[in-house]
């Protein structure tokens, strides 16, 4: 597989806000190559945000789109919803009282890409069925599978995808397993890539704790066509990341992983609300983000960074500040000497 970047650099696909299309474009102008993220946005703010994307550069970019899960047990939610009211209360807000389905418009997102195709899909969470993947790749379609996993890797392959997003256990946000209950590896990035490298020969991307250039450049000496880099965009000035996300991205010095927000194993800025509920927070995703999404809003509209999400790689202290194409072609530049 060709990727459309002549420089090896890849911005993740981050959702909730923080990739705009114009974090995409201003990669995508220095070289590299941008993703939208479709997660959690419907079908139509979908189409809005590519075509958007469209009038801000003339390069290829990519979509990332969040794979639908099985639903969770309600047992287990209920229980941790008995254990939110308290917070609930003190933000003046009110939880989902029941889970609903939420299939995040895959099949939707899926037809209007037929309709109008981008040249790259790349998937989180899980993959597509053949079906699908056989038609997106008649659309002209390049599509990237991200794996934590040997085992994931291998499914990857077999379904006949261009590439692999290999993502350690250092990555900001959520880890892409491909079952939410699953507990995500912690072989480390480097070692990560060498093992999926023994049982796929598709070209793979680090990913994962990627702040510097001679973090890119170790990643690429390891085996990877490229790096994305996710964490390291927040502060830019494309970025939707909150001013509060900002700030705490160089106030707040630990990471850890945690299910208190969404459910499923994400990394984050240890907070007040991890420590009060990661012990309690049960493997049911999207059920458990539904259910703390008023928390985290009440919290997000106050800038109280104790109660907000505040998704961040290993490496989110190296963060810069400046336009996103600046950051690109100095961290690329870092990795060439390096």
């Amino acid at each position: 597989m060709e990727f459309d970047w002549e420089v090896p650099l890849i911005a993740a696909p981050m959702a909730g806000g923080p990739t705009t299309p114009e974090l995409v474009a201003a990669v995508n102008g220095a070289g590299g190559l941008g993703f939208l993220a479709a997660g959690y946005r419907t079908v139509d703010d979908t189409l809005e945000q590519i075509r958007r994307t469209r009038e801000l550069t003339n390069r290829p970019f990519g979509v990332n789109l969040f794979v639908p899960a099985a639903p969770s047990d309600p047992g287990p939610v209920a229980a941790y919803r008995e254990r939110l009211l308290p917070e609930a209360e003190r933000w003046g807000v009110d939880l989902p009282a029941g889970t609903r389905v939420d299939r995040d418009d895959w099949e939707a997102k899926i037809e209007a890409l037929l309709r109008e195709p981008v040249a790259h899909v790349s998937y989180t969470f899980g993959l597509p069925g053949q079906d699908e993947a056989d038609a997106l790749r008649a659309a002209g379609i390049r599509q990237v599978g991200t794996v934590t996993s040997p085992d994931e890797a291998r499914a990857a392959t077999a379904l006949g995808l261009d590439a692999l997003v290999v993502q350690g256990p250092e990555a900001g946000g959520h880890r892409g397993t491909h079952r939410a209950e699953d507990t995500p590896g912690t072989l480390p990035l480097l070692e990560l890539l060498a093992a999926v490298r023994e049982v796929t020969p598709l070209p793979l991307i680090a990913a994962g704790g990627l702040g510097t250039g001679a973090a890119v450049a170790a990643a690429l000496r390891a085996g990877a066509s490229g790096a994305q880099l996710g964490t390291a965009y927040l502060r830019t000035d494309e970025s939707g990341a909150s001013p509060a996300h900002r700030r705490a991205l160089v106030e707040l010095p630990d990471t850890t992983v945690t299910r208190a927000f969404t459910g499923r194993p994400a990394r984050a800025l240890r907070n007040a609300f991890v420590a009060r509920h990661d012990a309690h927070a049960p493997a049911a995703y999207p059920e458990v983000h539904h259910l703390t999404q008023p928390l985290r809003a009440a919290a997000a509209r106050r800038g109280d960074t104790d109660g907000m999400h505040l998704w961040a790689g290993t490496a989110h202290a190296l963060a810069r500040e400046g336009g996103a194409a600046d950051v690109t072609r100095a961290l690329w530049e870092d990795a060439q000497r390096a």
